[in-house]
Formats: C-alpha cells, structure tokens, sequence
C-alpha cells in the first residue's frame, strides 16, 4: 500500500504503529504478579525526561500495523491484554479494543490520559504527568492512579490528581527507577501518614523480566 493510503488507515485506528507484544508478568500496580499480554503502540509527545522507553516515543519508526494481526496474535496467549505505550491514546484505540473484546477478552490500558479517550476498556490505570496533563473526562473513568515519585514535589502532584477522580480509583505511589534508593524511605514515611496510597514498585526490572 502506497504511505497515504497507510497513514489514512492509521487515522482509522485500523492500523497501529506497533513497537512490541509480549507474553510477560505484570510488574506495577494493582495487577502486579499477574500475567498479561502487553501490546505497546509506538507514538508519545509527553516527553518525561525519566521516560524507560524513549524508543517509543517516535511512531515513524515502527511498522504500521493491521490490528487484525494484533488481535490474532494476543489471543494465543493470554485472555487479559495491556495496552501500553508510547502513550497509546495518542491514536484511535475504538476499533482495537473491539476486536479484543470480540475474543473475548479483558483489555487494561495504561495512559497517561493526555488525549482523549476512546475505545472499550475493563481497568484504566492513569499515570499522570504534570508535562501535559490528563483530560478532564479520564478522571471519570480511571480505575488506578498510579503517579510516578521523582521528587519531594510529586506528593502535591499525587494529592492534586486524587482530588480531580470521580471514582473510587485505587491509589498508588511509584519511586521513578532511577531514584528508588533514595525516594523510597520518603514514600513508606509519606505512605504511612497517608494510608489511602500504596505502594508500587517496578518488580519486573527486580524480576529481571519484560
């Protein structure tokens, strides 16, 4: 197919710049230890600095992709799917989540709720970034807050974003890797004066796994 005719189908949400599927354990948050397929969707202009997965940030360099293929593909492994990214709502996920649904199967989205929602989902976990920050609708929809701890600021950043939820969304608190040694003890200090937070940790970079 000629590069317009890609880009249009593209638009549609019937192809997706697709960076990487795997097979894996989950290693945050509240589905932490459970097994999933993740789907990550090339494509994200939130930019954080800390960012692990920098390669898919630029959509231009991973293959558009049918979604009949992703659809096929996920099935063979696992009933629970994630989508991820990238920011994976920086494109139109209606059509892919259907087709999951279709199979038969659960689909998580991890976003960081910067554009606008779409597509069907069973769990939405919301990780915010205060670079470009979520649309006002996700807070209506959002099952997890997940916020990422850099710095002693990000707790104000937390209690901001748990403030906007009009759900009763589990709430987690995340060390950024690169500063877990040193954030840790301030986050068990701030969790256990603030008990409605949890912790999160990245046990699949521990795990040494996908």
């Amino acid at each position: 197919m000629k590069t317009k005719e890609i880009k249009k189908l593209v638009d549609k949400g019937e192809y997706l710049p697709l960076m990487e599927a795997f097979y894996t354990i989950q290693g945050e948050g509240h589905h932490t230890g459970t097994v999933a397929y993740f789907i990550r969707i090339g494509g994200c202009d939130v930019g954080c600095h800390w960012c692990d997965v920098k390669e898919s940030w630029n959509p231009e360099i991973h293959p558009p992709t049918d979604i009949k293929t992703i659809i096929n593909e996920a099935k063979k492994y696992s009933d629970t799917i994630v989508v991820t990214g990238g920011e994976p709502l920086t494109w139109d996920m209606s059509k892919l989540t259907q087709g999951l649904k279709d199979k038969g199967m659960k689909i998580h989205i991890e976003t960081s709720g910067a554009y606008k929602m779409t597509g069907v989902w069973d769990w939405i976990c919301l990780s915010p970034k205060k670079i470009k920050l979520p649309q006002p609708e996700i807070y209506k929809h959002a099952d997890e807050l997940k916020v990422i701890i850099f710095n002693k600021h990000d707790f104000k950043f937390a209690e901001d974003q748990a403030q906007k939820l009009e759900t009763q969304a589990l709430l987690y608190l995340q060390p950024e890797w690169s500063v877990r040694e040193k954030m840790m003890p301030t986050i068990v200090e701030y969790v256990m004066k603030h008990p409605k937070w949890k912790i999160s940790l990245q046990t699949h970079k521990y795990l040494r796994i996908p």
